[in-house]
């Protein structure tokens, strides 16, 4: 593969290039301009061979092969069968994503962490070919949708599981962790009405209605709120809890392969000896023990030490400084296991110890934060925009709800002001096109919710005097890291609607199953400890 193909991913300024560059036989043909609004110019096309690439994932959305000597990727979008749109609407779809997370996504989380991309053209027939060769790769429970073989457009990225320094594999072994933070505060919104939603954070309920769906197994122990919380006692918990019960939260690669992750039927004894298998490399112990139980615990342990570092650290600086949100509220989810735990020892839950605002998790955090009302105050505001489009169709451009995704879009999500509290003032200063910000602030902190933490590690070299890459220390070595940010596709504005009635849903169940069997067995204890009279004999 020529490297003209790992130019498009790794040159992230190349989202704006004027011209189209040539590329080398058998490399990524039609690389598309970022011109002016107008006709697409590209490249003639070239050869491309699938078997250079393999399957490498894929979500609800979209779908991600890997090349198999160069650290790029492509995505490609998926669609149900019954449902087509035309080449000009893909194009337009992708160039959104790539536009988004250049204007908007960059200024939030910094430079160095968001990988835009840029969009490709590719021959049909390789494409045609491609999605032949990894069906029989793909999960069957992701196969409702068909890989987009029609316009022949995709993404070229950066392959995030590796060390984003070169664009050429390097032959020192690389470990990639990748980790679904999702939402890390309890809604402080006074519009609120489920007072459980003020104790429980939202990841904790849902996992009982999913479990109670067939979604998963078992419910898992990891809670956002104490990876969020810095103290690294809450932190170490929650990461071991996704190790233990990993769902889609959690996933391990090494040099480019999935090694744990989204576990079949297995024990997580099993799961963690064949990972402590593949971490000895990384974290041989640092008491030498070469096998056992005792081992795989030390290994398990080293990872969860280093994840921690590299989440607390500084990175490059995004503009979150602008951001304020306000009052946050309570930082402790009342399901957490870990606080469940200390409550019954009669402790106190470590204090919150906050997080540095150069990590990226701060980052992250302070994005979702953008969520001010919640979805409960935030569905009013939506219901209102959507009858001021239906006396208005001509507006729904100049309120930027599909694109583009440009500075103005960006400087609106600042614009942080007080909650709808049900005043003329608040009526008079907040037009329908003023709450419609609250809508787009809204789709941003869903986003971050969503998103994904892409940690590579690496052992550095004995003569690292030159390597510039950021580093870690760990009981056996320093490690070279780099830390990304991926799935930050903009939430879709059509959503809201669905996610107002799955809050509800979520809640809902929560409150009669969960809920209400705790207080039946607290009423239960009172009732028991009523019953307990002491009768006094005469001796």
């Amino acid at each position: 593969m020529a490297e003209r193909l790992a130019d498009a991913a790794v040159n992230e300024d190349g989202c704006g290039w004027s011209q189209t560059r040539r590329v080398a036989p058998n490399s990524c043909p039609r690389v598309l301009t970022r011109e002016p609004p107008g006709p697409r110019r590209g490249m003639e096309e070239e050869k491309m061979d699938e078997n250079e690439w393999g399957y490498h994932g894929e979500g609800n959305k979209s779908l991600v092969v890997a090349h198999a000597q160069r650290c790029v990727v492509l995505r490609f979008l998926k669609f149900p069968p019954n449902r087509k749109k035309t080449s000009e609407e893909i194009l337009q779809h992708l160039q959104d994503i790539v536009d988004f997370g250049k204007n908007v996504m960059k200024e939030f989380f910094g430079e160095n962490c968001v990988h835009c991309g840029e969009v490709v053209q590719l021959p049909l027939e390789f494409v045609k070919q491609l999605c032949l060769k990894i069906q029989s790769e793909r999960p069957e429970s992701r196969c409702d949708k068909d890989l987009d073989t029609l316009s022949g457009y995709a993404m070229c990225l950066p392959n995030l599981t590796r060390l984003q320094t070169y664009c050429i594999a390097e032959h020192r072994p690389i470990l990639c962790v990748e980790i679904k933070p999702k939402c890390g505060f309890i809604p402080f919104s006074s519009s609120v009405t489920h007072e459980m939603k003020h104790k429980v954070c939202r990841y904790c309920m849902h996992q009982h209605l999913k479990v109670a769906t067939g979604k998963w197994k078992q419910i898992s122990e990891y809670c956002p709120l104490d990876l969020f919380s810095g103290n690294k006692q809450r932190m170490h918990f929650a990461l071991k809890s996704l190790l233990q019960e990993s769902q889609n939260n959690l996933k391990i690669f090494k040099n480019g392969e999935l090694i744990y992750g989204c576990g079949d039927a297995r024990s997580p004894a099993a799961d963690w000896r064949e990972l402590a298998h593949h971490l000895k490399p990384f974290f041989f112990p640092s008491n030498g023990l070469a096998g056992g139980a005792q081992c795989t615990r030390a290994v398990i342990r080293e990872l969860v030490h280093v994840i921690t570092r590299v989440l607390l650290s500084s990175s490059d600086k995004g503009r979150v400084g602008a951001l304020r949100p306000g009052t946050r509220g309570p930082h402790v989810c009342e399901a957490s296991p870990f606080s469940r735990s200390l409550h019954r020892q009669g402790k106190n839950t470590p204090e919150r110890s906050g997080l540095p605002k150069g990590c990226l998790l701060y980052k992250t955090l302070q994005v979702q934060m953008l969520d001010l009302l919640d979805i409960e105050g935030l569905y009013p505001l939506y219901n209102r925009v959507e009858q001021y489009l239906e006396e208005f169709p001509e507006e729904r451009k100049m309120l930027q709800i599909d694109g583009p995704y440009d500075e103005a879009f960006y400087q609106k999500l600042l614009d942080l002001s007080t909650e709808d509290d049900g005043s003329v003032a608040f009526a008079l200063t907040k037009n329908v096109l003023a709450q419609y910000d609250y809508v787009q602030q809204y789709r941003v902190a869903m986003t971050a919710k969503d998103c994904s933490i892409m940690i590579a590690l690496s052992p550095c070299l004995q003569d690292a005097s030159s390597d510039r890459r950021l580093v870690v220390p760990s009981s056996r070595s320093r490690l070279a890291f780099s830390v990304s940010v991926l799935d930050l596709d903009l939430k879709p504005y059509e959503s809201i609607p669905h996610q107002y009635k799955l809050d509800a849903k979520i809640v809902n169940y929560y409150a009669k199953t969960v809920h209400a069997k705790d207080d039946t067995v607290m009423s239960t204890r009172f009732k028991e400890s009523e019953d307990c009279t002491l009768v006094l004999h005469k001796v």
